[in-house]
C-alpha cells in the first residue's frame, strides 16, 4: 500500500509540473459546477461575487470542509488595509514553513525546533507569535499550535492563488 501511495504522489507532482501548476482547477473537462452554482445564486446581482470552498484531508487525517462567498461590491467597498497584517504574516518563508509543518502534524515548538533552517528557538517563537496574533495559528494547550479549523481552507486558497 505504501508503494501505491508513493506512486500516486509522484504522479500528482508530475502532473502539476507538466501543467505548470496554474491551470484552472477542474474535476472534468469543461466542468465548472462550482462557478455555475455561484452564478445561479447571483441572479439579479450586477457586480457578481466570489466563492471559495474546499474539502481537505491533512496528512494527520484531520478533515476540514469550508466555504465562503461574498458579493463583489462588498469586497470592493471593504477596507483592504485591514488585511495587511494577515498578509504580512504570510510573507515570510519561515512562517509559511511553520504553517506547513503544523498542518503536517508537528505541533509543538520543540518539534519545530528540530527542523533545519527555521532559526533558533527564540526566532521560532517569534514567528509563531506573529502567526497567532493575526489568527493563522492558535495555541491548543501544552505548547501545541494549530491552524484554526476556519483558516485551513483559506490558507490553502491563498497559497493556490499565489
Amino acid at each position: 500500500m505504501e508503494l501505491e501511495e508513493r506512486v500516486a504522489e509522484l504522479e500528482r507532482r508530475l502532473a502539476a509540473l507538466e501543467g505548470g501548476g496554474r491551470d484552472v482547477p477542474r474535476l472534468g473537462d469543461g466542468d465548472f459546477w462550482a462557478l455555475d452554482g455561484l452564478k445561479a445564486q447571483l441572479v439579479g446581482t450586477e457586480a457578481g461575487g466570489v466563492l471559495f470552498t474546499g474539502a481537505v484531508r491533512l496528512p494527520t487525517q484531520e478533515q476540514y470542509e469550508w466555504q465562503y462567498g461574498t458579493l463583489t461590491g462588498d469586497l470592493l467597498d471593504a477596507d483592504w488595509t485591514q488585511a495587511a497584517e494577515s498578509f504580512a504574516a504570510l510573507g515570510h518563508p519561515v512562517r509559511l514553513r511553520l504553517l506547513r509543518e503544523i498542518l503536517g502534524g508537528r505541533r509543538t515548538a520543540a518539534e519545530l525546533a528540530e527542523l533545519e533552517d527555521l532559526g533558533t528557538t527564540g526566532q521560532i517563537y517569534h514567528h509563531l507569535r506573529q502567526l497567532a496574533a493575526v489568527g493563522w495559528l492558535h495555541t491548543a494547550g501544552r505548547g501545541r499550535y494549530e491552524v484554526p479549523a476556519g483558516r485551513v481552507v483559506p490558507l490553502l486558497v491563498v497559497l493556490s492563488a499565489a
